[in-house]
């Protein structure tokens, strides 16, 4: 693609978003050098792993490449035998962490998951963690060696530490001893790596040893003791040991390195492009993209464009067409109408999609391969050239016109501009109707009538129009195809205050062709928004029928479910009863028997006769409908009340719970959501609450516990802005809340600041009995401002 048109569609501000997502150094770089490409296949190639990276940072949140350093020069110098240093190697292990962090990350379940194009990719990353766990044992800074690193290491540091505890104690007993009244400070000192005291210049011969450098004054000598010169030599050969150990260890762990040269070079290679396909995923993101469909037969149609560098609650989304019924299109309309960006849209968005980014357009939209893409937009006019505008834009009309096929698209912004109207407007007609003829996809915008005609006039041209509101004097940036547009100068500048005089003398300037033409459009225009108006109205009616359809279909659904679930219901109440009386009823034959066989008396017979009757009586009550009946209200008692009694106001209708018990009068205040109302104890009535059994808590005498709030208690408390006192308080009762509702873990949002309240929260939190654990929150989950705990079971 030329610079020119990158340049004029502002691509390279794309490039910086896109850059601006990449995580490491190399995967910056790959997404400046991003340019659009020519190559079908490879196009849909990069469009699939996008649209596959989108999808995994959905469901799995975003992936990091930080920790991904630049060791292609270390590995060189390893292919070479060389011995890393301890920044190498550590960035050997960054990058083989990142390694480790991105297979799992790219793990799938393969029984609700499908592998994708990244799966490969994923599947071939080696973390070698042996390797990098040994040098994470090895190494714990840029500046420090375990220890452990080594046996002959740590024998080495240990004789150091003796020696150097031996040099103390020697320097400590002179300090504290007969050298101590020629010293100028009790201290130990170190100079050119050796251990001196501070001698008083005139003391120097009591004090026998080596001078090795003496203060600005001269007052002062520094003077190794001959008691520690030998235990000083002995502390700098035991640095030289241990420096030659420290050498062998990053010998070694070179040595484990090099063992992986080719692993190691896959692994960078892979988690730069991987990170290059993530900045591309996390852009498409941030504009809410989609992926568009191609094709090499030149149709553009965009649903919903948006431009992308136009902030989203001001940009109008445009539907665009083009290379189907025609493969030129005139936009027409007044300034500031929105036709440059209508231009620019399509040209940006050809040129994103070229380069393997989702486009913010809606799904399905569809773009073509172009080989070229020609803009020629905005005020090119040059002083130092000698170039006027109009001579500006026509050199770059006359490149276009030499390099242009049917595989290019050609943009043009106020085509003929910036000369005679007349002779302007008829060079544009010529310049497009010899672009048209070769097939080439154009969009151009233009104020003159004479382009409007030729494209009403001219079979595979099409107008279209940037929708404007003479009334508001404002763009509504809406692109009609189809309808030419109106410049609309006499109406604004009748508008702004031009006196109607002169606007009626620049009307009588124009031909009675052009007035026409001018009403022609006013009358397609208006009638074009009565259609869209009336259209809009029977869409709503349609949608509110739809709406009423299914709520009446919804309440029917109902209706039969619950008919044939009474009905069921009664069949199974009929059939038990009629069980019960079968069974009752041959009992009592079987009874009746009995007494003729056994001669009962008539008394007994009597007796089993009305008890029959009895059992007859509660079989008919059982099947007949049983009215309610209202029960009367109770007047309350103040020992009927208590604090957090559930009640309801009857005069205002409202429930609430009892915040105080009653005074002397009968009145107490009752706390209803936010507001806390005094009222009389003969306006309340006891509530019902519901009830719930279960076996977590501890059962009162009817086996039952009250049912609160925390059946719907959030997972997540926020205690920001509070002190310590008011967030236990609220945390206490949310935590019982959240332990009655079930919840396995919850999640206390404290903030940073201080750390006040988040050692208040962790101290209140060690003494509960029914919290398991409780951390802060990792990456990813708000970090040391919140904390993480996890009830038992």
């Amino acid at each position: 693609m030329n610079e020119k048109a990158l340049k004029a569609l502002e691509y390279d501000k794309i490039i910086d978003q896109l850059t601006a997502k990449a995580s490491s150094p190399m995967g910056k770089n790959l997404c400046k050098d991003l340019k659009p490409c020519r190559d079908l296949e490879q196009i849909q190639t990069m469009q699939t792993q996008t649209k596959d990276a989108l999808s995994r940072l959905f469901q799995k949140g975003t992936l990091s490449f930080h920790k991904v350093k630049d060791i292609r020069g270390s590995i060189k110098r390893l292919e070479i035998g060389s011995t890393l240093g301890i920044g190498e190697l550590l960035d050997i292990c960054s990058v083989l962490e990142n390694t480790a962090k991105a297979k799992s990350y790219g793990r799938f379940d393969r029984e609700t998951e499908t592998c994708d194009s990244l799966d490969a990719m994923f599947q071939n990353l080696e973390p070698l963690t042996p390797l990098s766990s040994e040098i994470r044992r090895c190494i714990l800074s840029e500046e420090e060696i375990s220890d452990d690193a080594s046996p002959g290491l740590k024998q080495v540091r240990r004789s150091m530490k003796i020696t150097n505890d031996r040099i103390h104690s020697q320097l400590n007993s002179l300090l504290n001893g007969s050298a101590r009244s020629y010293l100028q400070d009790g201290v130990i000192t170190m100079r050119n790596g050796r251990y001196c005291l501070p001698v008083k210049a005139e003391y120097k011969g009591q004090v026998p040893g080596m001078i090795h450098d003496q203060s600005s004054t001269g007052s002062t000598l520094f003077i190794e003791p001959m008691s520690v010169v030998k235990l000083n030599n002995d502390l700098r050969q035991l640095e030289i040991q241990e420096q030659k150990e420290i050498e062998i260890v990053l010998s070694d762990l070179s040595e484990q390195a090099a063992q992986y040269q080719e692993v190691l070079t896959d692994n960078l290679n892979i988690l730069i492009e991987l990170d290059f396909i993530f900045a591309r995923a996390g852009l498409a993101l941030e504009h809410n993209a989609s992926e568009p469909q191609f094709n090499t037969d030149g149709k553009i149609q965009l649903k919903k464009a948006r431009h992308p560098l136009i902030h989203k609650k001001q940009v109008v989304p445009i539907d665009i067409r083009l290379g189907d019924d025609f493969d030129l299109l005139v936009v027409t309309g007044p300034n500031t109408g929105g036709k440059t960006v209508s231009l620019k849209t399509v040209g940006l968005l050809t040129l994103m999609g070229q380069s393997g980014l989702h486009i913010p357009a809606g799904d399905h939209s569809v773009l073509s391969v172009f080989e070229e893409v020609y803009a020629d937009i905005g005020d090119e006019q040059s002083i130092e050239q000698s170039l006027s505008t109009f001579s500006s834009h026509m050199t770059n009309v006359v490149s276009f016109l030499e390099k242009a096929t049917d595989k290019s698209l050609v943009l043009f912004d106020e085509l003929g501009a910036g000369t005679d109207p007349t002779e302007g407007a008829a060079l544009a007609i010529a310049i497009l109707s010899h672009l048209h003829r070769q097939g080439i996809r154009t969009m151009a915008t233009t104020h003159y009538s004479e382009l409007k005609v030729y494209a009403l006039s001219t079979p595979g041209v099409e107008n279209a129009s940037c929708e404007f509101d003479v009334e508001t004097l404002r763009p509504t940036y809406r692109l009609l195809i189809g309808v030419p547009g109106k410049s609309n100068a006499f109406a604004i500048s009748s508008k702004l205050g031009l006196p109607d005089f002169i606007i009626e003398k620049a009307k009588e300037q124009i031909s009675e062709q052009d007035e026409s033409f001018e009403d022609v459009i006013s009358k397609l225009e208006a009638s074009r928004i009565t259609l869209e108006k009336e259209q809009l109205e029977i869409q709503q009616y349609k949608a509110e029928i739809e709406s009423l359809k299914k709520q009446l279909e919804e309440k029917q659904e109902k209706f039969d479910a619950r008919k044939e679930k009474i009905i069921r219901e009664a069949n199974e109440q009929a059939h038990e009863i009629l069980r019960e009386a079968k069974e009752y009823a041959d009992q009592t034959m079987k009874t009746f028997h009995k007494f003729q066989k056994e001669h009962i008396s008539t008394a007994d017979v009597e007796n089993e006769r009305q008890n029959l009757r009895k059992k007859m009586s509660k079989l008919e009550k059982n099947m007949a409908m049983k009215p309610k009946k209202s029960q009367p209200g109770k007047r309350l008692r103040p020992s009927d009340l208590s604090i957090g009694a559930s009640v309801k106001i009857i005069s205002m209708n409202l429930t609430g719970t009892v915040s105080t018990k009653p005074d002397a009068k009968g009145n107490l205040f009752v706390q209803t959501g936010i507001f806390r109302t005094q009222v009389h104890l003969s306006d309340l009535e006891l509530v019902d609450e519901v009830v719930v059994n279960t076996p977590l808590m501890q059962r009162t005498r009817a086996g039952k516990i009250k049912m609160s709030k925390s059946a719907n208690v959030s997972t997540e408390i926020n205690l920001l802005g509070k002190t310590v006192d008011e967030a236990i308080a609220e945390l206490d009762k949310y935590l019982d809340d959240a332990y009655i509702a079930h919840l396995s873990s919850v999640r206390i949002v404290h903030g940073k600041g201080t750390g006040a309240l988040r050692k208040g929260v962790h101290n209140y939190l060690r003494r509960q009995k029914h919290v398991a654990t409780y951390r802060l929150g990792e990456f990813g989950e708000g970090d040391a401002g919140v904390t993480i705990v996890e009830f038992k079971k």
